[in-house]
């Protein structure tokens, strides 16, 4: 595998191959933000998760896929950094529109579908689910793809990264919220081997991260 994860700010796109599917990650603004191209390989069909900045980026982004357009735009929480090229994206190609539900009202779109903790999300013939971390955000979601090759997928917005959960500014309640959520429903749910490629950033596994969970919650962020 090719695929590191390692990407700079309007440079070119990594890209990991699976059986059934192709993923792009790509930064596209001065926070790092990183964007994630989904393409089913027998349809053809895309989803992008956080259209973040650099519409003609994205636009590119969206092309390297072989198509011209995505079929759904996911944004997984309400934060201005994660939807500034939202509207000009759906206006170029048409895409429904997701988020979590708590989060749906804050984005500068309609939301077409608004996600709970459970659903699934179809690209093609994949399906991702849906899980609803509450804390960094109400609303925030992150997506999981199980591929043909029994290997895992998380994408998990504002919610883990590399070392820690998101930032939840100091705020007690919604730390221990967005930690239970991040153990119950990500760490309890799924293996070791579960690559996760978060908000911003660099990429990492369940399984490199999972020693350190008590210590994240005995520090407090």
């Amino acid at each position: 595998m090719t695929y590191t994860g390692d990407v700079s700010t309007d440079g070119p796109s990594d890209v990991r191959e699976l059986p059934d599917a192709t993923i792009r990650k790509a930064s596209v603004s001065p926070q790092d933000n990183n964007s994630y191209l989904i393409t089913c390989r027998r349809s053809g069909q895309q989803l992008l998760i956080d259209a973040a900045d650099n519409a003609a980026r994205l636009i590119t982004f969206i092309g390297e896929g072989g198509s011209d357009t995505v079929e759904t735009i996911v944004t997984t929480h309400q934060h201005w950094d994660h939807h500034r090229a939202l509207a000009e994206l759906v206006k170029a190609t048409g895409a429904r529109t997701a988020a979590g539900r708590e989060d749906a009202g804050e984005l500068p779109v309609p939301v077409d579908v608004e996600l709970a903790h459970g659903d699934r999300i179809a690209v093609g013939s994949l399906s991702l689910d849906v899980v609803h971390l509450r804390g960094h955000t109400p609303g925030s979601v992150a997506l999981v793809l199980t591929s043909a090759d029994g290997s895992v997928h998380a994408f998990t917005g504002d919610s883990l990264f590399p070392g820690g959960v998101g930032n939840t500014r100091g705020n007690r309640q919604n730390f221990v919220s967005l930690m239970d959520d991040v153990e119950q429903r990500l760490f309890d749910v799924y293996p070791d081997s579960t690559w996760f490629y978060p908000g911003h950033g660099k990429d990492s596994t369940l399984g490199t991260e999972r020693p350190h969970l008590q210590e994240w919650r005995e520090r407090g962020w």
